[in-house]
């Protein structure tokens, strides 16, 4: 847990310990759920306060300081989920670049043409997948849906059932020139991605690609959770790993050290498979290779957020166990 929360950390967490720090007079700065430098200015004073390493990081014996009534640093409720909500929470926190549990409630704007896209894969109104998340919400938790959008209810009901360039209009009529959602939708959409039911409809939305993921991390004999996340946001955001580049990857397997551990050889397996399809992603390849590498690291850092997959997604080298 060395390092467990960091710089460019984020979540509940992240605000629990900010909260704490400025009740104890060593941070000034505002409870944002965001670990950036002041924060870290702010865990460094209070470690030097305390006699511990002014790492800037709160592992386990910072945390234990900070929170001595409850020192055991607390299982963040995705460590409860399947494996399935595991895999869907990272990428899309990586599709996002925001981290869970905001990622299922990720909302971007018209600037790429597709009107709006939501959710934690982006699904859209340009290519007609976000209307069937949409419609499914509305056809099994109306109750819901109308509570979150009260008296604009009416309008989002008219809005599913127009033609598309009617659907991309409404939703260009609601944002900004920098793409930016006004409110209430903002808020209200919000609201939505963080509700139960509307993260269960993305899961099963979600479902081909990790139905893929797994028959990839067969194909290529491993086993691993990570192996599966790996796979997963390959599906995602690349699609597929081609036969060339699958038998790039074949040949560097033959040439690793048959002494290795299991473990030792599950991770260099997916270094090969992480480089590999990075190499073949052209002017794409740094952005997949900081993705696929970190997952198969265990850690590392995606568009300025650092990632530890065990500590915030419960994704290990354990066998992967879909359920």
């Amino acid at each position: 847990y060395m390092g467990l929360y960091r710089r460019g950390s984020r979540g509940a967490e992240v605000a629990q310990i900010q909260t704490r720090l400025r009740t104890l007079g060593f941070l000034d700065g505002a409870v944002d759920s965001t670990f950036g430098g002041n924060t870290e200015e702010a865990v460094k004073l209070f470690q030097s306060v305390n006699s511990l390493p002014p790492s800037g990081s709160v592992d386990a014996n910072t945390w234990a300081a900070l929170f001595p009534e409850n020192p055991k640093v607390p299982d963040p409720p995705i460590f409860g989920k399947p494996l399935n909500y595991r895999c869907l929470a990272l990428t899309g926190s990586f599709e996002t670049s925001t981290i869970f549990p905001d990622c299922f409630a990720g909302i971007t704007g018209d600037f790429d043409r597709m009107g709006l896209s939501f959710g934690a894969l982006q699904w859209n109104l340009g290519r007609e997948t976000l209307q069937k998340l949409m419609s499914r919400m509305n056809g099994d938790h109306a109750g819901v849906l109308q509570n979150i959008f009260a008296d604009r209810y009416p309008t989002l009901l008219d809005v599913l059932g127009q033609s598309i360039e009617g659907q991309l209009s409404w939703a260009r009529s609601i944002q900004n020139s920098r793409f930016e959602l006004g409110e209430p939708w903002k808020t209200c959409f919000d609201s939505l991605g963080r509700t139960e039911e509307f993260q269960a409809i993305q899961l099963a939305s979600a479902a081909d690609y990790f139905a893929r993921a797994l028959d990839m991390a067969k194909a290529y004999g491993l086993f691993s959770e990570r192996a599966a996340a790996l796979m997963f946001d390959i599906a995602v955001q690349n699609g597929s790993i081609s036969g060339v580049a699958k038998q790039q990857i074949l040949n560097d397997f033959a040439t690793l050290d048959a002494t290795l551990s299991t473990t030792d050889l599950e991770v260099a397996k997916m270094r090969i498979v992480a480089n590999r399809r990075a190499d073949a992603s052209g002017s794409a390849a740094e952005d997949v290779r900081s993705r696929k590498l970190t997952i198969a690291n265990g850690t590392g850092t995606v568009h300025g957020d650092f990632f530890d997959l065990s500590g915030q997604f419960n994704l290990t080298l354990r066998p992967a166990t879909p359920r």
